[in-house]
């Protein structure tokens, strides 16, 4: 594929993982994707995992960890990835009840804590966006905005999704050029282009995925991280189509 690799974010075969988690791997390794982002670990202990992965080919590309789990157990977070030899932690969601302005300047106290402890150690802590997050506050501020401008871009990234961005009326391509030196990961996510605007499979539905992949290399892109939160095939099927639709856009663009 192209220069960028390709990871799947595993909270997309989340039910296969809680099967037979080294099975759900053992796929993903097999349709050809060169890495995984982490969403749980489901036992294995680090050495096991990194050896896992080892032998699987893959890497460890990052791993969501909640934010609660970031202020209570960092240290012990930081030294997993270190052993399974992943170089991002990812901030992946807030809570409803955790949106309010005041919340938000919270947060940015603790991803800058946070990132900065992550910097020290190797790590580069993101945050990863929902639509929820493009939704102004009432002095006209969008929280992903004001995160992004009051966090110390040394110490705290943007994971951008795409198909939330477009979700909420927004240009991802243009949020990748205004943040180019802070997305070294990108969630890969298409939408249908009918009224749900539900997730689709890479290539069959209406995110501008052609844009955000020729802008990858000047944005500094790392990874690329396909994710499918809900599928109308099953998870196994809807990876492969999305794989597939990278290996040939990728390969044709080098």
């Amino acid at each position: 594929m192209g220069q960028i690799p390709v990871g799947l974010q595993m909270f997309t075969l989340r039910n296969e993982s809680e099967q037979d988690f080294l099975g759900a791997l053992k796929k993903v390794a097999s349709l050809g994707y060169q890495g995984v982002e982490l969403a749980g670990y489901y036992g294995f202990s680090a050495n096991e995992l990194k050896e896992v992965l080892h032998n699987l080919g893959l890497k460890a590309a990052s791993s969501h960890v909640p934010l609660t789990v970031l202020e209570k157990e960092l240290d012990q977070v930081i030294e997993y990835q270190k052993t399974i030899g992943s170089k991002n932690i990812v901030c992946p969601f807030l809570p409803p009840e955790k949106r309010s302005k005041e919340d938000y300047y919270n947060l940015i106290n603790i991803l800058n804590e946070t990132g900065q402890k992550c910097d020290e150690e190797g790590i580069t802590l993101s945050y990863h966006n929902h639509d929820f997050e493009l939704q102004p506050l009432d002095d006209g501020q969008k929280p992903l905005e004001l995160l992004l401008k009051e966090t110390n871009p040394d110490w705290v990234k943007a994971e951008l999704d795409v198909y939330w961005l477009t979700k909420a009326g927004e240009n991802p391509v243009e949020w990748m050029k205004r943040y180019q030196h802070r997305t070294a990961l990108i969630h890969l996510k298409d939408m249908t282009t009918d009224g749900e605007k539900f997730f689709a499979e890479l290539g069959t539905g209406g995110v501008n995925l052609e844009g955000v992949l020729a802008q990858g290399d000047d944005s500094n892109v790392e990874w690329w991280i396909v994710e499918q939160d809900r599928s109308r095939c099953s998870p196994f099927e809807s990876i492969e189509i999305s794989i597939n639709y990278l290996k040939n856009k990728l390969i044709h663009a080098r």
